[in-house]
């Protein structure tokens, strides 16, 4: 039964490239900061010996459902955010290796009332916290025009976002944009027919970044597992957009996610992590199978 209720769940992306990239050692202590349905987890309990320990974060409590019943799991249910308080507080200051795979779950995706997706008529949610008193309505119906122009533009990455928001706070003017069929027809005019979907993605992801604080948390996790890991520990990382993808890259290179590293007197840089070869995507087997995978990228740093 609870295989079933994980695949429908979430199906893990890139599962074998992903665990093998930590090089699990059999007593070693891992992480896996994006739970959801339990296949990454699964897979490194799988490799795990009596000795070893894996520690699970997942912020949706809707991932609780897929506790995995094993002596050496432990499943927190809080933002990946807070990784090293939390290790610290269960007894571990360091550990060997760290997995993540970012973005939304199937199952947030696949539930109407979440608000993710862009295929149901909703409320507009799309918290990954049901718990937060913050959620898409908010952004949407409280924010300035220009603060709404800035996240469309910088997390959405859409040309037309000063107009976009121009029309909202146009429409919130006459009455609050409470579902996502009239925030749609509130953008009517920047939908056309054959575009329609992709500008709309653009837009749901725009703003779940900004509900969820999804690049700041983002941030404060990476910045982190440079202390969490021991030497020779390894980041295992998935990342679903350019903006994500961008962060993780700069950070496993030059461990900053802006400029250059600091050099020494003979021009070497002090950088936490090394990258492990080039980026990892999905087979077209793979992306058949699952769809959702297509714009997965893995990248695999070692810590130094």
């Amino acid at each position: 039964m609870l295989a079933m209720q994980t695949m429908e769940y979430h199906r893990p992306v890139l599962l074998h490239e992903t665990v093998d990239g930590l090089h699990i050692q059999p007593e070693g202590v891992y992480v896996d900061v994006t739970f959801g349905g339990g296949g990454h987890s699964k897979e490194i309990l799988k490799r795990l010996g009596p000795g070893g320990k894996l520690i699970a974060f997942d912020q949706d409590i809707d991932a609780l459902e897929n506790a995995i019943d094993d002596p050496r799991f432990l499943l927190i249910n809080e933002n990946f955010r807070f990784l090293k308080r939390f290790l610290r507080f269960y007894g571990y200051t360091q550990v060997d290796g760290i997995l993540g795979d970012f973005g939304v779950s199937s199952h947030q995706f696949d539930v109407a009332e979440r608000g993710f997706s862009t295929r149901f008529e909703a409320d507009l949610d799309m918290r990954m916290n049901t718990s937060s008193d913050f959620s898409a309505y908010d952004v949407i119906n409280t924010y300035e025009q220009q603060q709404l122009r800035d996240v469309l533009f910088n997390y959405g990455e859409l040309r037309t976002a000063a107009g976009m928001a121009r029309v909202i706070v146009e429409a919130r003017s006459e009455q609050p944009i409470r579902t996502s069929d009239q925030l749609k027809k509130a953008l009517g005019r920047f939908l056309p027919k054959h575009r329609e979907n992709k500008i709309l993605a653009q837009v749901y992801q725009a703003i779940r970044i900004e509900v969820n604080q999804e690049l700041e948390a983002l941030k404060e996790f990476l910045q982190q597992t440079a202390e969490v890991l021991k030497p020779g520990g390894r980041l295992s990382l998935i990342s679903y957009h350019s903006l994500e993808d961008r962060l993780v890259k700069r950070f496993m290179r030059n461990g900053l996610f802006e400029g250059e590293p600091e050099k020494d007197v003979f021009g070497r840089a002090e950088v936490p992590f090394k990258p492990v070869g080039k980026f990892i995507l999905p087979s077209e087997e793979e992306i058949k199978e699952n769809p959702r995978a297509r714009s997965a990228k893995l990248r695999i740093a070692v810590k130094l």
